[in-house]
């Protein structure tokens, strides 16, 4: 050993003192003993904050016996062997030791020197079982110790389905002691079904005798079902009975986060089909809302052709309508953020959101005082309130309470993490909540797809909420849905926080009569439909029109035109060269020329950063005659800005 045998010698006979003395130093060289002869030896010895390897006691003694000396040592030092050595061979007094914990039991003998060679052999036995002791002791310390701390849930059972251990994750999960899961089975803690799937899996396992990974689902004590990844494995046991070990990781956060992000991803390739798809559908509905809105202006009221061009020009504003729900949705549309109130924005809308919603229905709105501002179009903000608002109407037919709440949020990575895509950070939340029917979860899964309706057949087109969505992306928020069936639905959305003073909103200005002019417009557009009504339209104005199908043509134009060149009229992308390169060369040539871009494809990535500069004019496609007509004259009157060259930067 590393450190002197410590031994303490209750022994109040001087020779037989000695003698257990001299045995003891013939084995174990290093070896400090601490001889014991009254009570007060004993109190001090055990005072001592030391522990004793052996303890050599005899029965009869002057102030005590024996089994006292065994209890007071046993319950101090539980691991510490004792040895009798005694010259009373008394079997009852043996017998009632060893259930007291004694190691051994020794008969001296004086007059035969044998004995002494026993006690030889019994102290090396002893020595050895506490040694064995011990190191299993520290072993299962250890082994305890690991799966306590652990952050896995941990069990082992028998053949039967039995629990013969289990872990602390595994009791503070459950909130059950050690008492009220040893000998249980999984029917005694979890509902039927669930404890005989997993019966089936674990007979599986010792039937194949080999382990397994599983996917399981079972409640945890408050009912609500958590997803658990689970390897269970057969073992045995000391005696050769086969058990099965398992450990549990609760992965119930994860899943979700996962089906958060193939949401996000299934969303993100909708949204880019629908772009698509809105892009190439502007061009043909610019040209039937833009001719139906011509020839309307040519004929009178009571011409009997006007009601079928009405109704032409109707189904073109529908198009049109779901075609900007497409854009929004798929965040192509080209938006004009403005710092909110939105407050503000939500009293202005309350008496149309009244109107809206019916006398069945009780509005209720709760602002937050000291709101912070937001960054977004007031009137895209406008059509998510409007929306949702409708969207909760539909859900409560028989009536019930739609609520508004406005509040600040700062949101921790915590929260971030379990509502992904979401970054930490400062936001305003806008609440919307009813009180109708609500929605399982397959039908929450699915609900801002475009197209998506549970409505009856005509009641909806699906895109309400797919445009509430992607407004809310491209104003760089969040949405979050909560519903259960028949406890009614909440959204909250979380927009950006920013610290601007809020912007002025300035009133729509509604025109009697289209603005014209005179001057010369070059129009260059490589989609001759298109191209033909814009010049239609323009001549309609009173413009000059010089018409070109591409760059090169508009270059030559420019060159042969004797007069000057206004304004260009040019779509943004086009084959060989992009309405930016054309702006850039025609302004070279002629500096006073105004520019005006328009297109039918608005996504940021390549309208903002890619082709056009922020400040430049721009006239999102499929646009009415009016929209054309002022925009026009705003670019000529230099109410906009249309210049087509690049800004000058510093160094």
């Amino acid at each position: 050993m590393s450190r002197p045998l410590r031994v303490l010698i209750i022994e109040d006979n001087p020779d037989d003192r000695a003698l257990i003395q001299h045995e003891l130093k013939r084995e174990h060289a290093d070896l400090r003993m601490t001889s014991i002869l009254n009570a007060t030896d004993f109190d001090r010895a055990l005072e001592k904050d030391e522990a004793y390897d052996l303890v050599l006691t005899d029965y009869q003694l002057p102030w005590t016996n024996g089994l006292a000396i065994l209890h007071t040592v046993k319950s101090r030092y539980p691991d510490c062997p004792v040895i009798m050595v005694t010259g009373t061979g008394s079997e009852e007094i043996a017998v009632e030791a060893m259930k007291a914990g004694l190691d051994d039991y020794v008969i001296k003998a004086p007059r035969h020197c044998k004995i002494w060679g026993r006690l030889s052999v019994s102290v090396k036995t002893v020595l050895e079982r506490a040694q064995e002791r011990r190191a299993l002791r520290e072993s299962e310390d250890r082994f305890h110790a690991f799966m306590d701390n652990s952050p896995a849930v941990a069990f082992v059972k028998d053949e039967d389905g039995r629990f013969v251990y289990v872990n602390q994750v595994f009791e503070r999960f459950f909130k059950l002691t050690r008492l009220q899961w040893l000998g249980k089975t999984g029917f005694d803690l979890w509902p039927e079904e669930t404890a005989r799937q997993l019966r089936e899996n674990d007979q599986t396992i010792l039937a194949e005798g080999r382990p397994a990974e599983i996917f399981e689902t079972f409640p945890g004590p408050d009912g609500t079902l958590h997803h658990w990844l689970v390897f269970k494995f057969p073992v045995k046991d000391h005696a050769g009975r086969r058990l099965l070990g398992g450990m549990a990781v609760d992965i119930t956060e994860r899943r979700q986060l996962e089906q958060q992000l193939r949401q996000a991803q299934k969303m993100e390739a909708i949204g880019k089909l629908a772009g698509g798809v809105a892009h190439d559908f502007n061009n043909l509905v610019t040209i039937i809302t833009g001719y139906s809105d011509m020839l309307l202006s040519r004929i009178g009221p009571e011409d009997p052709m006007r009601r079928e061009l009405e109704q032409i020009k109707k189904a073109g504003d529908r198009a049109h309508s779901l075609t900007r729900q497409l854009l929004a949705f798929s965040r192509r549309q080209m938006l004009q953020p403005k710092v909110l109130d939105l407050n503000a924005v939500v009293t202005n809308l309350e008496p149309m959101l009244q109107r809206l919603i019916g006398e069945n229905i009780e509005l209720v709105i709760e602002l937050k005082p000291g709101l912070g501002q937001v960054k977004a179009d007031p009137g895209q903000i406008e059509q998510v309130i409007m929306n949702l608002a409708i969207n909760s109407r539909d859900a409560m037919s028989q009536g019930g309470k739609l609520l508004l709440e406005t509040d600040n949020a700062e949101l921790d990575e915590a929260y971030a993490r379990r509502h992904l895509p979401m970054q930490p950070g400062s936001y305003v939340r806008l609440a919307v909540s009813d009180t109708g029917c609500g929605m399982d979860a397959a039908t929450q899964s699915r609900i801002f797809e475009p197209f998506f309706t549970t409505k009856e057949q005509g009641k909806g087109t699906g895109l309400g909420l797919s445009t509430v969505y992607g407004i809310v992306k491209q104003s760089g928020g969040y949405i979050w849905v909560y519903s259960e069936r028949g406890q009614g639905t909440t959204f909250k959305i979380y927009l950006p926080r920013v610290v601007d003073p809020a912007d002025s909103v300035p009133p729509v200005t509604h025109w009697s009569a289209l603005p014209q002019g005179m001057e010369t417009v070059l129009l260059v557009e490589d989609e001759p439909e298109v191209r033909w009504l814009v010049r239609d339209m323009l001549r309609h104005l009173g413009y000059t029109v010089l018409e070109a199908r591409h760059g090169i043509e508009a270059q030559v134009l420019s060159i042969h035109h004797a007069g000057p060149i206004h304004l260009l009229i040019t779509d943004v992308v086009m084959p060989q060269m992009s309405g930016r390169e054309i702006a850039e060369q025609l302004t070279s040539e002629h500096p006073e020329t105004k520019v005006l871009y328009m297109s039918g494809y608005t996504d940021d990535a390549v309208v903002r950063h890619g082709v056009l500069a922020a400040h430049m004019a721009f006239l999102q496609k499929p646009f009415t005659p009016e929209a054309l007509a002022r925009k026009v004259r705003e670019v000529l009157d230099g109410q906009t800005s249309g210049s087509g060259r690049r800004e000058q930067r510093g160094p």
